[in-house]
């Protein structure tokens, strides 16, 4: 089955909302076998929405479009897709009792506009949403289909997860499975590099691509059986993590942050931080994994070498000029170790010192008991990219430091 997406809103392409919907679709098809081929983005005209679906009808066999099924004029997926199927929209009885009785549940007045919400055409059915007042519409007409979702993303992917995605899988033979390497401190071109010999497969196929959190590889089987899938997958995957080493840090949905606290916990270790530059990107990243309270002792933020005076221990072991250093971030990581008593104190410092490119070099000093090391990385002089990194680069050290 050949899948398009249409997210359908001016809002998105005024860059007033991201479309996050097409991505999360996009991520389910795959495990049903469906290929998706398409993602348009098209805004609130009905000639230029009905040229979208109409291009979409004639190349696709499953049509998933967001957007467009509130109560304004501006909503006009449900007019849209009437004329693509040359079908009368009519009031649904049974719809209309429970859009009322939403309203009345919730202490609200319908006004008469949201009446549109409870209207269908005859190749389609109402989808239920449980979180809002726009029903999805499901239509199959002349061997297609054609699901159309609301947009705000929680009304949208509740009705995926409980409505839309079990019926697709019935209608689909076959599978997409997906095993997803996830590397760092290595290049996107040395990994492309690196697997040269079977990124030639074409089932499966082999993708690399660069992240903030490193370089992926992404493996994808089709067949019509899942374990022959996984047996695809399998024979790939341990070539490439014979050809990537240690340089591979997790897989699929893992994260640096959470494969690290994984690690902490099970070697009941605990963890506190010093940083400057980033203003507190790596203790906050570490507070995102759920129950941080069992392996992170806390984190400090230093904002100017006169701030640590006070904060870092034995201060005069490091002269105030070279906090921004690999001797400041040594002093940072045993600060930390002792201010929150934490087995294991990692410093991480930044400053940028290249005048001409730009560019920042970040120290990290990781330091446990007599175990110490030290690592100097440069990178370029996006701010934001160069906290992110800088957290990033600290979380794959400390990784490797744990083994």
């Amino acid at each position: 089955m050949q899948a398009e997406i249409i997210s359908s809103g001016t809002e998105i392409l005024l860059g007033e909302i991201i479309d996050t919907n097409s991505g999360y679709i996009a991520g389910r098809l795959p495990l049903l076998g469906i290929d998706l081929y398409w993602i348009s983005h098209v805004g609130d005209n009905h000639a230029r929405l009905l040229e979208v679906l109409q291009r979409a009808y004639n190349r696709s066999d499953l049509i998933i479009i967001t957007g467009g099924l509130g109560p304004t004029a501006d909503d006009i997926t449900r007019e849209t897709l009437a004329d693509l199927l040359h079908e009368k929209m009519c009031v649904d009885i049974e719809l209309e009792q429970w859009l009322r009785g939403v309203f009345q549940s919730s202490g609200r007045v319908m006004s008469e506009r949201n009446i549109k919400q409870a209207m269908l055409i005859p190749s389609a059915r109402g989808i239920p949403n449980a979180q809002g007042t726009a029903p999805g519409w499901w239509i199959e007409h002349q061997g297609k289909i054609i699901i159309a979702l609301p947009g705000p993303p929680s009304e949208m992917r509740l009705m995926w997860d409980n409505e839309v995605e079990s019926e697709l899988r019935e209608k689909v033979n076959g599978v997409i499975l997906s095993r997803t390497l996830k590397t760092f401190g290595v290049s996107e071109a040395h990994v492309d590099e690196l697997l040269d010999d079977i990124l030639v497969s074409c089932n499966p196929t082999v993708d690399v691509s660069a992240r903030a959190d490193g370089v992926q590889v992404r493996i994808t089987a089709k067949s019509n059986e899942k374990a022959e899938a996984e047996k695809m997958i399998a024979i790939l995957e341990e070539h490439a993590r014979k050809a990537l080493g240690d340089c591979i840090w997790g897989y699929d949905d893992d994260t640096l942050e959470g494969v690290v606290a994984c690690k902490l916990r099970e070697k009941h270790l605990s963890l506190a931080v010093m940083e400057t530059t980033t203003g507190g990107f790596l203790a906050s990243t570490l507070t995102d994994v759920t129950g941080e309270g069992t392996f992170f002792k806390g984190g400090m933020v230093i904002t100017s070498p006169e701030a640590a005076r006070d904060m870092v221990v034995n201060i005069d072991a490091v002269r105030l000029n070279d906090l921004y250093s690999a001797e400041g971030a040594a002093a940072l990581a045993k600060s930390a170790q002792v201010l929150f008593k934490a087995d294991i104190g990692l410093g991480l410092t930044v400053i940028s010192e290249h005048k001409v490119s730009g560019a920042s070099n970040i120290y990290i000093h990781i330091v446990h008991g007599e175990k110490q090391i030290s690592e100097k990385v440069i990178w370029p002089p996006r701010r934001l990219n160069i906290k992110q990194r800088s957290c990033n680069t600290a979380l794959f050290m400390l990784n490797k430091f744990l083994g």
